[in-house]
């Protein structure tokens, strides 16, 4: 992972840090993913809308491949949605938790957040209510469902903190 990268983007030389592509995105919320992802301070934003915030560039003037990998030489993790989604393993947590555990595994980095999800699938985290309505409603999104995931571990479970002792 760089500090810094230097690259060129649309024919134009940038200097980007990691620091800094976290400040431009911070307070955006993600805009719809398609196909590629890049995971900035624990949210998928599409790898073009984080290019295009941190250097000015039209969307247009550049690939989401180049923007995917000066995000990867940042040390931002990238990624592609799955086509389809793979069948759980038989394994106990695949025949005990719903969707085979997969359901919880994509909302554990939004602990704490108002989210919403179209099947397992989050399609926006935000700090309100408001401001995922608000998204979905800009974008003319439809979500399957909406709430705030749990802000621990133990109240995602279910289980609650207590002692036997008086």
């Amino acid at each position: 992972m760089a500090d810094f990268v230097v690259c060129t983007i649309a024919g134009q030389r940038f200097e980007l840090a990691r620091e800094q592509v976290e400040r431009a995105v911070a307070g955006t919320l993600p805009e719809p993913l398609h196909e590629h992802f890049v995971v900035i301070v624990g949210r998928r934003y599409p790898p073009k809308q984080v290019i295009a915030l941190v250097t000015g560039l039209d969307r247009a003037d550049f690939a989401t491949h180049q923007a995917r990998r000066v995000l990867r030489r940042l040390g931002f993790p990238t990624g592609r949605r799955p086509a389809v989604a793979a069948e759980p393993q038989a394994t106990y947590q695949a025949r005990v938790m719903p969707h085979g555990g997969r359901e919880a595994e994509a909302l554990r980095p939004y602990i704490g957040k108002w989210v919403a999800q179209k099947g397992i699938e989050v399609l926006v985290a935000g700090d309100t209510f408001e401001e995922v309505y608000r998204w979905l409603e800009e974008h003319g999104v439809e979500a399957d469902g909406m709430f705030r995931v749990p802000s621990s571990e133990m109240g995602a479970s279910g289980w609650t903190s207590w002692s036997l002792e008086p």
